[in-house]
């Protein structure tokens, strides 16, 4: 075998267990909803299930719909006050488990939109795993659904 067969061959299994690895991640009831057409920030929810074998992490968010986008949680500062805080570690999905991104909990969030969330609309996310990599995702604006539980800032 000559030596471009052999390095063609290692890039080749590479991208294939890349595929593989993101094919364990699976992304379901994706949403995304601001306060209002005047918001100047948004947030995204989502339940992520890895249906792999190794653990893997969310560890960023990227999307043109806003100027920055971050992974953030929610900690109770008691008195039942919650503060939003950035989370650069990001969030753990463990091998064969789910990770619920939920309005109070853990989330993406959007800061400085490019454009007002509007019912219905897609948005381009892409979300960056440690082992899966990058997943793209259109997530839909649905600023209808009730929370299901209240939260307090």
């Amino acid at each position: 075998m000559s030596m471009k067969t052999l390095v063609l061959a290692a890039v080749s299994s590479v991208a294939l267990m890349q595929s593989a690895m993101a094919q364990d991640i699976q992304i379901m009831d994706a949403y995304a909803r601001s306060s209002g057409p005047m918001a100047k920030a948004g947030a995204a929810f989502m339940h992520i299930m890895n249906t792999g074998t190794s653990d893997d992490r969310l560890i960023d968010a990227k999307s043109s719909a806003a100027k920055k986008v971050e992974l953030h949680t929610h900690i109770d500062m008691g008195d039942g006050v919650m503060k939003m805080t950035h989370v650069p570690e990001g969030f753990s999905i463990p091998a064969g488990e789910a990770h619920m991104l939920k309005r109070g909990g853990d989330h993406v969030m959007f800061m400085g939109l490019t454009a007002p969330f509007e019912q219905g609309k897609l948005l381009d996310v892409t979300l960056v795993f440690e082992r899966a990599g990058e997943i793209e995702v259109q997530i839909p604006v649905d600023l209808e659904r009730k929370a299901t539980h209240s939260m307090n800032h």
